[in-house]
């Protein structure tokens, strides 16, 4: 089952994640020799003429600025230019006066700053006539001006989200503010995007909150300004806006038709969504789901953020009871502002996993499975700094940059729970495999879902589903030419099962990253929906560390702790650099309709919690763990029966 692999070098990765060659040298005349065998018809290098992705790109999907209401109220001095320096790789200072900066530049970033009221803040704070006149404006001003601008952001957050923002202050995107706000958004996209260097897109989130359950979007565009420019972001507030997803997609629909442009909307982790996000039957407006839909969901919604700093959206233990390992930073209390409490009856309308086996249980009554999402993880993040690294963690919003007390108190609290400080989550990076760092070749990998999701670690994960793949296939050291010859990539189709073949092969491979921890295991998710119309899921642990052994339960020992919580520090001398295994479906059914993607899983590290303990010489709150084992979330594989 396992299969331990030994050579690391940057050889290797980049000879991992080529294609076939292409025909260049003929084979000798007279038909002798290793070449007539080994390269007939194809060049001797086998990187000649690869024409797919042979890197990983690493990048954040969902940033926001000061542009941001609520990002500016939390105390975000800081502009979209400044997240692009800091995301390629700048020192920067943050809004509390700290030097800051990323270990390693990412490659690309999305600025996403809520499309609702984007400029309104700055306006706010400046004390602008048209807004201090207003007695709500300026009592929220004078409270901002006494220091009490966390306050503030929770008052605003409250309203928006239960529809009560003063219709007086509202930011329109047919007003100057807002159009000039929205312009500098993409005149700092466009003076950092650099191909082959950096990537900066032009995005936003569409904040549509139902009575505080969050079904946030974040929208990409593939395109420069000359196109976003023409057509202002989508908002939620009518009549300009709703929050109907529908409308969203018409807007996305509608873009495209005018300017020949390229669009695609980002689902938010839906764990604050009160089990909204992914509805089974009908929408939370009572609307039954039906063939425009799931078809049209199905094409403007290829990704889906599985993890971000407001909770792990995986999955979760009451709807995943036999995976161990799905308990990974819920969140799990209420929804976005805590007006109303979570209960269990919620959760599978949250969570990716279960949302993927709903897909296949939607597709067989109407035709589409509205949930063929790939899975990226991104911050979330309000600082303007895209910040993932345990080590190096500057919380949600500015009143949460690093300081002794950011653990003490409450994120938030209501009447219907508390989410604590300690429990906001360092997570998470956008893994894509493209042909280059461009917009359009991230883009198009986006499109096909060749990507994964981590929770801040960079490793390098490769996962193909076929029907004849062979341990030889991992072992030669460029799996890849196996991988796309015999297969698809993660975000692909299994091809119909060939006459002989009896169950689907997988090939994962994990490379550790070059700086983080050693790897714990690599696991495969399948889900499927039975001939009886049920769901199923099961977690098959398929490459592992140490020479441990599977126990009689069927359980992988744990791989062991080695950190140092007083230190903040951990060793590297358990677990492995990299792993790769050739996986069998054991319990394939070709009548079942089935999905398959790859978790890996490292060693424990210190959380964030644990570095501001040591570094502030402070105690760990209650609650608080001191390790974490972060992971990565391929995009799925998908199965169909014949016919």
């Amino acid at each position: 089952m396992r299969t331990r692999l030994f050579v690391l070098s940057s050889c290797f990765v980049a000879a991992f994640a080529v294609s076939q060659a292409s025909a260049q040298v003929p084979p000798p005349p007279d038909g002798s020799g290793a070449l007539a065998k080994t390269y007939t018809g194809k060049a001797y290098s086998p990187y000649a003429g690869r024409t797919f992705p042979s890197r990983v790109y690493w990048g954040d999907t969902h940033l926001h600025t000061g542009f941001s209401m609520d990002a500016g109220a939390f105390g975000n001095r800081l502009s979209p230019r400044e997240a692009h320096q800091f995301a390629r790789g700048d020192e920067i200072t943050t809004s509390t006066g700290l030097k800051a900066r990323l270990s390693r530049p990412l490659d690309f970033l999305v600025v996403a700053d809520h499309s609702d009221n984007m400029g309104f803040f700055p306006d706010l704070f400046a004390g602008k006539r048209h807004i201090i006149s207003d007695p709500t404006g300026k009592d929220w001003y004078d409270r901002i001006q006494k220091g009490e601008g966390v306050d503030v952001a929770l008052e605003l957050i409250g309203k928006f989200s239960q529809g009560e923002f003063p219709p007086t202050l509202m930011y329109t995107p047919d007003s100057k503010a807002y159009r000039s706000t929205w312009q500098a958004t993409i005149d700092a996209a466009e003076e950092f995007n650099d191909p082959g260097k950096f990537t900066a897109f032009i995005g936003y989130e569409w904040t549509s909150l139902i009575k505080g359950n969050n079904v946030h979007r974040v929208v990409i565009y593939r395109d420069g300004g000359a196109r976003a420019s023409q057509t202002p972001p989508y908002t939620t507030v009518a009549p300009l806006g709703s929050t109907n997803p529908r409308d969203l997609w018409k807007w996305l629909e509608t873009y495209e038709q005018k300017t020949s442009g390229d669009v695609l909307a980002i689902a938010h982790n839906g764990n604050l969504s009160n089990g909204i996000m992914f509805p089974l039957e009908a929408q939370y407006d009572g609307v039954a789901l039906d063939d425009t839909y799931v078809t049209t969901r199905a094409n403007w919604e290829p990704l889906y953020e599985a993890t971000q700093i407001k909770g792990d959206g995986e999955t979760h233990p009451v709807l995943s009871p036999n995976d161990e390992f799905a308990d990974y930073e819920n969140w799990d209390v209420a929804n976005l502002d805590v007006s109303q409490a979570k209960t269990k009856d919620m959760l599978p309308g949250e969570y990716a996993r279960e949302a993927l086996k709903r897909g296949l249980a939607i597709e067989t009554k109407l035709g589409t499975n509205p949930y063929k999402f790939g899975m990226i993880g991104s911050t979330d993040s309000h600082t303007t700094m895209a910040t993932a690294q345990e080590d190096n963690f500057f919380g949600k919003h500015s009143g949460y940059e690093p300081n002794p007390e950011r653990m003490s108190h409450p994120f938030m609290k209501s009447p219907a729970g508390t989410i604590f400080a300690w429990q906001q989550v360092a997570s998470g990076l956008a893994a894509v495999w493209a042909s280059d760092n461009s917009r359009e070749a991230l883009f198009d990998a986006m499109e096909r879902k060749e990507v994964y999701a981590t929770t801040g670690s960079r490793m390098m994960v490769r996962f193909f589903g076929g029907w004849e793949f062979s341990r030889g296939d991992l072992n030669n050291r460029q799996p890849a030419f196996a991988g796309y010859a015999k297969g698809v990539p993660m975000g692909g189709d299994l091809p119909a099962q060939p006459d002989g073949a009896s169950a689907p092969t997988f090939m994962v491979y994990a490379l550790r990253d070059p700086v983080g921890a050693n790897l714990d295991r690599i696991q495969i998710v399948k889900g499927w929906l039975d001939k009886d119309g049920k769901t199923e899921e099961k977690v098959f642990d398929v490459a592992w560390s140490d020479g441990r052994e599977i126990a009689s339960d069927g359980k992988l020992p744990a791989v062991g702790n080695t950190v140092d919580a007083i230190n903040a520090n951990w060793t590297n001398t358990i677990g492995d650099s990299e792993l790769g295994a050739v996986w069998a479906d054991p319990d394939f059914d070709p009548a079942e309709k089935a999905f398959y993607y790859a978790r890996v899983i490292e060693i424990p590290t210190p959380r964030w919690s644990t570095y501001d303990a040591f570094r502030f010489g402070i105690d760990l709150p209650k609650g608080a763990p001191t390790s974490t084992q972060e992971r990565a979330y391929t995009s799925p594989i998908w199965y169909a029966p014949k016919g």
